[in-house]
């Protein structure tokens, strides 16, 4: 997918098409990870509305928290869970966007792992 330290670096339009893609991506884990989370609370949490199971689960994959606690035990066990799997897509869409321009500013520096300072 990316291009190694023996090629030239790609071009500004073909950049913004590779940060495109990436975006893409990401969009496409959050909306994944939404639905799991609405999926989750309606079965979980007996009685809970459509819009309630949105909001605490774009509120948690936000970082924020949920919007209201669970009752039931099995709402609370995949608070838990779910929670836990949200911030490993916050960590995963934050290096999802950033790599590409990681790995752009590297190609530039030439960089080596077996360079000394």
């Amino acid at each position: 997918m990316y291009e190694s330290k023996d090629q030239p670096v790609l071009s500004r339009l073909l950049f913004v098409r590779r940060l495109f893609l990436h975006a893409l991506v990401v969009l496409a884990l959050i909306g994944f990870s939404i639905g799991l989370g609405i999926i989750g609370y309606l079965y979980f949490e007996e009685g809970m509305p459509l819009h309630d199971a949105l909001i605490n689960a774009a509120m948690l994959l936000g970082g924020v928290g949920p919007a209201s606690l669970p009752t039931t035990p099995g709402g609370k066990l995949f608070l838990a869970g779910y929670g836990l799997y949200a911030n490993i897509v916050f960590a995963a869409t934050i290096g999802l966007l950033l790599s590409p321009v990681a790995h752009r500013l590297l190609h530039r520096f030439h960089y080596d792992d077996g360079d000394t300072a």
